[in-house]
């Protein structure tokens, strides 16, 4: 049996920065990358955007040249997955029945597309927006002729693709079961913005209703919504979330509630084992300490420096600013911090000018910004949250005065 100083499960953003970071930090052991995609480690939300779109190839959305991986001394194991963690030996066993041994363990698997559990959801044309092969899946349908389509989710990955489908001159319709889209992430102002930008580029919304089932004989012709309606199409979109990848860990007796719960240096229950990214349950200082898990790139790759400076003999607590973006058509929206249970909103700008920001207040005190097209409001908003800054809403309101005057 073979072992490793480190081995990292997962080959995404969390993964790949962990193995950087690692070496960055003087660590000169061996360094094992395991993960179930066959491509070296890249870019996953270029995949519902440019890579989707044709704008950029998949050689640009690699994390890095594959001969970097081999100048770094990292060894990539790739088409695999880990079934097992056995902790009290520190091992883990592979797809394949292989076993490896492990001085540390880094959990980065993040997670897998959430599917519908209706009737029909398994059929030919029903497509996630998670990795390459989803993505070159969707593709491959509308080269062979696709151009009517269902999106299901109003979340940023269905709004996404939905931006893209259109402009591939498909016919789409988006579905969202809540009465509004990004309705778990942002503010009334925000959704209703995007709701009507979608309508205006040409999306048929359905709000409100959920999806009964998908009907087709092996492959999708249509979605019949909750009220009935039937939607024709020649392929769907699904973007309702994710289950994240920890079976293996919560198997091995790690703590889990949503996902698997980690430590302020990003250590699970388990001795020697770290998990990170999108199915790490962690104590966020910007959600008043409460336990979330962020999907995000900025997440994943703030928490393998974490682990990389712990496992480096230089342990400090995961603080993090968290921030995000989206880009759809030509609009660039730009969040920093959480707005999670916020009490108060502020708009700031004229959406029917197509730049403007929502301001997210909790007990007075500015805790998230979301800014469209308007990345100076992004920037110094970004100093009100992470100053916890106590302002007049009128005054936030006020365009005519910079965020950065406000402190």
């Amino acid at each position: 049996m073979k072992k490793y100083d480190v081995i990292i499960v997962g080959t995404g953003h969390g993964g790949a920065q962990a193995a950087i970071a690692l070496r960055q930090n003087g660590f000169e052991g061996s360094i094992l990358m395991i993960g179930r995609d066959r491509e070296p480690p890249y870019e996953r939300p270029p995949l519902s955007k440019e890579y989707l779109a044709g704008d950029k190839p998949f050689e640009r959305v690699l994390i890095r040249p594959e001969k970097f991986w081999q100048e770094k001394g990292v060894e990539l194991l790739l088409g695999q997955s880990v079934t097992k963690v056995m902790p009290e030996m520190f091992e883990v066993q592979l797809g394949s029945g292989d076993t490896l041994g492990y001085g540390r363990l880094i959990w980065a698997a993040g997670g897998d597309a959430r599917r519908l559990d209706c009737p029909g959801a398994h059929l030919e044309g029903v497509h996630a927006v998670r990795d390459k092969r989803d993505v070159d899946a969707l593709l491959a349908d509308i080269e062979g002729g696709a151009k009517k389509f269902v999106v299901i989710g109003g979340g940023y990955i269905g709004l996404e693709a939905a931006a893209v489908l259109r402009k591939l001159d498909c016919e789409v319709v988006l579905v969202e079961a809540l009465d509004r889209v990004l309705s778990r992430v942002a503010g009334e102002d925000l959704s209703r913005f995007y709701e009507d930008e979608h309508h205006r580029q040409g999306v048929e919304l359905r709000l409100g209703t959920g999806v009964e089932r998908l009907v087709g004989e092996s492959r999708v012709t249509g979605v019949v919504l909750e009220g009935g309606e039937e939607l024709p199409c020649d392929a769907v979109v699904v973007g309702i979330g994710i289950v994240p990848a920890v079976g293996p860990l919560i198997a091995a007796g790690a703590a889990a509630a949503n996902g698997v719960d980690v430590s302020d240096t990003c250590h699970t229950s388990l001795e020697k084992v770290y998990a990170i990214g999108d199915c790490a349950a962690h104590a966020n200082p910007y959600a008043d300490g409460a336990v979330i898990r962020l999907e995000s790139v900025q997440n994943a790759h703030d928490m393998a420096t974490t682990v990389a400076k712990a496992i480096c003999g230089d342990p400090q607590p995961y603080d993090a600013f968290p921030w995000f973006w989206s880009n759809q058509y030509d609009l660039k929206l730009q969040t920093a911090g959480l707005s999670l249970g916020h009490d108060e909103t502020v708009l700031r700008g004229n959406p029917d000018e197509r730049s403007f920001s929502v301001i997210y207040l909790k007990d007075g005190r500015v805790i998230a910004v979301d800014a469209v097209n308007r990345t100076k409001d992004y920037v110094q908003g970004r100093k009100l949250v992470e100053a916890r800054a106590e302002i007049d809403p009128a005054l936030l309101a006020d365009t005519d005065t910079l965020l950065k005057d406000m402190l």
